[in-house]
């Protein structure tokens, strides 16, 4: 009878540890990362007469800013990613994650305006520098995206560079992507440009 009591307290103790393992709420599972906008890839880029070489994606604001866009774009919240080929071509990704849709919707808009006064500034930094900049219209992807040329050239030592532009969006990420190379609008890709980028900011998310 002893070892029968014995047993059936052993069995109610270990019901009761049960019951209370049963009753502490499981620890909460860590909050998954952030999804990340994602990159081009050299194969994305304009055709080219040597191939595409694609760089790391590195975090923050380029240390050899861009040109038109310098100080446009906080450092918190952008990577970027460089290519060239082997023909002096060159191009560069630039991704920005706003903290929301508004401040986004801003930053697309200061870089817009950036690349619309860039040749202006140029001008004005470098009085001997000439140069046409054209806006090439809007692309219906995600949130919009826009093209634009400059154009630039320095007569005293017959040198000419054409820089091709875009900046889009989707939701909280913003895109600029830039291309350049020696000549002139003639001789750049615009429509292979214009595809580079619809393909940008689609993959974007």
């Amino acid at each position: 009878m002893r070892n029968l009591r014995t047993a059936l307290l052993t069995l109610m103790a270990t019901g009761l540890a049960v019951t209370a393992l049963a009753q502490v709420p499981a620890a909460a599972a860590p909050a998954p990362a952030p999804v990340q906008p994602k990159f081009l890839s050299a194969s994305r880029l304009p055709a080219s007469h040597t191939p595409w070489t694609a760089g790391p994606v590195r975090q923050g604001v380029p240390e050899e800013g861009s040109v038109c866009t310098t100080g446009i774009a906080p450092a918190a919240g952008t990577r970027h990613r460089d290519f060239r080929t082997e023909l002096d071509t060159n191009a560069r990704q630039t991704i920005t994650v706003a903290a929301t849709t508004a401040q986004a919707k801003k930053l697309a808009a200061d870089l817009r305006s950036a690349l619309e006064t860039c040749l202006d500034r140029l001008k004005e930094q470098d009085p001997g520098l000439e140069g046409e900049a054209f806006y090439h219209g809007g692309i219906d992807v995600e949130e919009g995206a826009h093209l634009y040329s400059i154009d630039t050239s320095y007569p005293e030592v017959g040198s000419t560079d054409i820089g091709l532009f875009s900046v889009g969006r989707d939701g909280r990420a913003v895109t600029v992507v830039e291309w350049g190379q020696m000549g002139e609008l003639d001789g750049a890709p615009l429509e292979g440009f214009r595809k580079t980028t619809r393909t940008a900011v689609a993959k974007l998310y």
